[in-house]
């Protein structure tokens, strides 16, 4: 499974960017058994998770710091989710990766990066005016 993210740039503060991730290379499983989450890392600091999506995308879940203002969706027939960043502030800039999780439960959306069998290479995020 290769997951591919896009979108990243360099955005001034209180702007917006969609970023998005496209999944292939299923064998056996499709993209609708995997969770996904989006993740972050800003140099010098760890992981974090920010967003997270249910294999139907009937359920969300969200960092403190992505309340209010990010918002993840997913579409299974392109096998592809997207995150949706407004308001975006200073710090926010970071590498933000995509994983898939492959759950037992329709509801599940793992929060552990640990959790999560397949990442994709990362697309870097930079709010700076």
């Amino acid at each position: 499974v290769q997951l591919q993210a896009s979108g990243g740039g360099l955005v001034q503060p209180g702007g917006s960017l969609r970023l998005s991730c496209t999944a292939s290379g299923f064998t056996g499983l499709t993209f609708d058994d995997y969770a996904i989450g989006w993740f972050r890392q800003a140099p010098g600091k760890e992981r974090e998770g920010v967003a997270f999506i249910s294999t139907s995308g009937g359920a969300m879940r969200y960092a403190e710091s992505a309340k209010g203002r990010f918002t993840i969706s997913r579409d299974n027939t392109p096998n592809t989710v997207y995150l949706q960043m407004n308001s975006l502030k200073p710090e926010d800039t970071a590498v933000y990766y995509c994983a898939a999780a492959w759950v037992t439960l329709k509801t599940m959306m793992p929060r552990d990066a640990d959790e999560y069998d397949y990442w994709g290479q990362g697309t870097q995020v930079t709010v700076s005016s």
